[in-house]
C-alpha cells in the first residue's frame, strides 16, 4: 500500500518556521527572541547549502537521463516557501527591534546616528575596521563567482561618474570584528545605542574609495551568496548515473551558487550585473531582503540592558553520586550513572577522562569523535592519557558536515602526540557517541562505557540537551568493544544481542519491536510506542509505523526536526499523535520506548530515523537497563508530551499549531525537565 508522506525537504522548511515562531512569540525576552533570528537566518543557510543544493543537484544530473520533473516541481515550491517565511522573518525583526527599543536598547542605522556617534563611528573604523576591508573590483579580470566567500555578506557598492558605472564588492569582516558594535553614552540618556557593522562601514565606505576613484555619487546595497557544500556527490547520487556524466557537468555539480539573496531596495541594474557577473540562474534562488543579510550572528546579540531581557539562569546541576567522589570508577562500578545534558554538568564526563588519564590502573580509553569544542578539555584529557603512556585510540570523523577542517587539525594534534588515530570506514561516516575505558582491577580487565546521544562537546552540551549512559555492564561494555573493532576491521564477522548498531542491525531491531507491539494490538493488550528524534524521513520505516497504527498500536512522537509522517489521518494514522518542542536549550537526545506487554523497553540512540542513520552511518543505540535510570527516561518523556507552552502538532497542513492547553495547567517541559532532575539530585 501506498502512503501519504510529506517531502523531508518542505518539513524542513515547517522546522525553521517553528524556530521563527519563538522569535514572534512575545513571551519570549527581548534578547532571546533576537537570536532566535539569528538561529533561523543560520538555519536556513545550511538548509540552502546542502539540502536546495541536493535538489539543484538532481535536476542538474537527470537532465542527462531524461529529467526529473520532480525535483523541478519540489525547487519551485521551495522557493516559493521560502519567499513567504522570509516576509514573516522582515516582520519578525522588525518587531523584535521595536521591542528592544522599548527596553531602552536602539539598533541604529547611519541616517539615524547623532553628529556625535557619526564622527566617534568614523573614526573607530579607521582604527578597528578598515584594516580587514579590501575591496573586489568587478570587471573582466576576475571571475566573481570564483572569490566571494560563501555566506557572507558584501556591500555592493556602485560609483557613477556622468552615464558610466563601477562596481565593487566589500565583504563585511564578521570574522574579524563582532557584527555588533557598542556606542558610548552621549549625555545622561539611558538608551544603549548599537550599531551593526555593515552600517559602520556605511558611514565610512566613501573615505576608502575616493582617494582612488573618480565619481560624482556612491551607493551601497548589500547581497550574500550561498554555495552548494556537498562535495561528496556519491552519498546522494546513484553510482550508475554518475558514470555518465560529464567531468564538466561534475564539475558543475560542486560549490555552484544555489541563492543570491540581495537588499530590494537595489536597483535593477546592479542585480543583473550581479547575476551576470556570478553565473546566477533560473534555477538558482533569487530573493530580495531586507538591507541586511547573515542575520545568523544574532545568534551572538549581545547581553545588554536589565537581566530579565535574557532566559533566567538555569546552574547545572552535580550527579549526586559522582560529585566530589574522588574516583568515578567506583562509583560506575556500583551503578550505572545517567546523566541528562544540559540540566547536568558535562564537566562530570570530562573529569572522568581527567581521571582515566592519569590513573594507574587504566591501560587504554578509546573514543570516537564527530564534533568537539575549539578549546577542549576532551581532547586535552586524551592527550594527557597518551603522555602518560595509556593506549588512546580516537576514531575522528573527518566528513562531520562544516568541521572537517577543524576535526583534521585535532587529527593532526593528536598524532603527533602518540595517539593512534582512525578515520572510521570507507563511506561510512562514525556518528556514534561512544567511548571505553579499560582498567587492570584484581588482575582482570574491566571496561566502563560511555554511550549518548550527543557529542563530546562541552559548548554544545551547555545548549543541547542530551542523554548519557555510564556503565560497567559487561553485557554493553563487551559490545562498545565490538563496535570499535568493527570500526578498525569491517571485513571481520561481529554480532550484538543488545546494542542495536548502524548499518549492520540497528533497522530490523527497530522492526522487530514495532512487530511485537503490532502482535501485542492483534491480541487486543495495550501496544504502544513512544519515539524522540531530530527526524523521522525514512520512506519504509514510515510505511511502518502507519502500518503500526492500522494495527492498533498508539504511536506518540516527539520530533524537533523533519518529519514526512503525516498523522491523524482517519484509518491510517489517527494513532498516531506527533508534537516539536523548541524552546531555550535545543532538543537533540533519540529515543525509543516500547511497551512490551508491560515491561517497557527503553533505548537511547546516535541515530534519526533517516536512510543515512540507519543504512550509512555508524551509529549506537544502548538499553537502559537500570530500572532507576529506564523510569526517568520514561518520566522525561512523558512530561514532554504534555507540554502545554512550546510543544507544536505536527499535522498535514504544516501549520505547526501550538498544542492546546484546554483545562490543563501551564507546562513548559524544559523548565518542567530541570525542576524533575534537580528534584531527582536532591532525594
Amino acid at each position: 500500500m501506498s502512503y501519504p508522506q510529506i517531502e523531508k525537504e518542505l518539513s524542513w522548511l515547517s522546522f525553521n518556521h517553528r524556530v521563527l515562531q519563538e522569535a514572534m512569540d512575545k513571551t519570549n525576552p527581548p534578547i532571546e527572541r533576537a537570536r532566535f533570528l539569528g538561529i533561523f537566518s543560520s538555519n536556513l543557510d545550511e538548509y540552502y547549502r546542502v539540502r536546495v543544493a541536493d535538489v539543484r543537484r538532481r535536476i542538474l544530473v537527470h537532465q542527462e537521463v531524461g529529467g526529473d520533473p520532480e525535483a523541478r516541481r519540489l525547487l519551485q515550491a521551495i522557493q516559493r516557501k521560502t519567499i513567504e517565511l522570509n516576509a514573516e522573518f522582515e516582520l519578525a525583526h522588525l518587531d523584535v527591534i521595536r521591542n528592544l527599543a522599548r527596553h531602552h536598547i536602539f539598533l541604529e542605522n547611519e541616517e539615524q546616528l547623532s553628529e556625535f556617534h557619526v564622527t566617534w563611528l568614523r573614526n573607530y573604523f579607521h582604527r578597528r575596521i578598515r584594516q580587514y576591508i579590501c575591496p573586489i573590483l568587478v570587471g573582466t579580470a576576475i571571475d566573481l563567482g570564483d572569490v566571494l566567500a560563501d555566506d557572507s555578506t558584501y556591500l555592493v557598492v556602485e560609483m557613477r561618474q556622468g552615464e558610466v558605472y563601477h562596481y565593487a564588492l566589500v565583504e563585511v569582516p564578521t570574522d574579524y570584528h563582532s557584527r555588533f558594535i557598542a556606542l558610548p553614552p552621549e549625555g545622561a540618556h539611558r538608551k544603549k545605542p548599537l550599531v551593526l557593522l555593515d552600517n559602520a562601514m556605511r558611514v565610512a565606505l566613501p573615505d576608502i574609495f575616493e582617494h582612488f576613484f573618480s565619481f560624482d555619487e556612491i551607493g551601497t546595497w548589500s547581497m550574500k551568496l550561498t554555495r552548494d557544500a556537498e562535495y561528496d556527490l556519491s552519498e546522494e547520487i546513484d553510482e550508475s548515473l554518475l558514470d555518465k556524466l560529464s567531468s564538466g557537468l561534475k564539475q558543475r555539480l560542486t560549490a555552484e551558487p544555489t541563492r543570491l539573496v540581495h537588499d530590494r531596495e537595489m536597483p535593477e541594474r546592479v542585480l543583473e550585473m550581479l547575476k551576470r557577473e556570478l553565473g546566477v540562474t533560473s534555477m538558482d534562488a533569487i530573493i530580495p531582503g531586507g538591507r541586511y543579510h547573515n542575520m545568523k550572528d544574532f545568534i551572538g546579540f549581545p547581553s545588554v540592558g536589565r537581566a530579565n531581557l535574557q532566559n533566567p539562569p538555569m546552574p547545572v546541576i552535580q550527579s549526586a553520586r559522582l560529585a566530589g567522589h574522588p574516583n568515578y570508577f567506583d562509583v560506575i562500578r556500583e551503578k550505572d550513572v545517567f546523566l541528562h545534558y544540559p540540566y547536568h554538568d558535562f564537566g562530570h564526563f570530562t573529569e572522568l577522562l581527567r581521571q582515566a588519564a592519569f590513573d594507574p590502573n587504566v591501560e587504554s580509553v578509546r573514543i570516537s569523535l564527530y564534533r568537539v569544542a575549539k578549546t577542549s578539555l576532551v581532547i586535552k584529557a586524551l592527550l594527557d592519557a597518551a603522555a602518560n603512556g595509556k593506549d588512546v585510540y580516537v576514531v575522528v570523523e573527518l566528513q562531520a558536515r562544516f568541521d572537517e577542517e577543524a576535526n583534521i587539525r585535532w587529527s593532526k594534534v593528536l598524532t603527533d602526540a602518540g595517539v593512534h588515530v582512525s578515520f572510521g570506514i570507507p563511506n561510512l561516516k562514525v556518528h556514534s557517541k561512544l567511548c571505553l575505558i579499560t582498567r587492570r582491577e584484581q588482575g582482570q580487565q574491566v571496561r566502563y562505557a560511555h554511550v549518548g546521544t550527543g557529542n563530546f562537546n562541552e559548548k554544545t552540551a551547555q545548549i543541547y540537551t542530551d542523554f548519557s549512559l555510564l556503565t560497567a555492564r559487561p553485557e554493553i561494555t563487551d559490545e562498545v568493544r565490538d563496535v570499535f573493532y568493527f570500526i578498525q576491521a569491517p571485513y571481520r564477522p561481529v554480532s550484538f544481542k543488545h546494542l542495536w548498531v548502524s548499518p549492520l542491525t540497528q533497522r530490523d531491531q527497530i522492526y522487530q519491536r514495532i512487530d511485537r507491539e503490532i502482535a501485542f494490538a492483534k491480541k487486543r493488550r495495550k501496544a504502544r510506542m513512544i519515539i524522540k528524534v531530530n527526524n523521522l524521513a525514512d520512506v519504509d520505516l514510515v510505511n511502518k509505523l502507519y502500518e503500526a497504527a492500522q494495527a492498533g498500536v498508539t504511536i506518540d512522537a516527539v520530533i524537533r526536526g523533519m518529519c514526512t509522517l503525516v498523522p491523524g489521518i482517519e484509518g491510517i494514522s489517527d494513532r498516531i499523535r506527533i508534537y516539536s518542542i523548541l524552546d531555550r536549550y535545543l532538543e537533540h537526545p533519540r529515543v525509543c520506548i516500547f511497551h512490551n506487554g508491560g515491561d517497557p523497553e527503553v533505548y537511547i540512540s546516535s541515530a534519526d530515523w533517516m536512510t543515512r542513520n540507519l543504512d550509512n552511518r555508524v551509529e549506537v543505540a544502548a538499553p537502559i537497563l537500570d530500572p532507576d535510570h529506564k523510569r526517568t527516561v520514561i518520566d522525561l518523556m512523558e512530561l514532554q508530551l504534555k507540554d502545554t507552552t512550546k510543544a507544536r502538532i505536527i499535522e498535514e497542513t504544516q501549520s505547526n499549531p501550538y498544542a492546546p492547553r484546554g483545562n490543563r495547567r501551564k507546562i513548559r517541559t524544559q523548565v518542567s525537565t530541570y525542576q524533575y532532575v534537580k528534584h531527582l539530585e536532591s532525594t
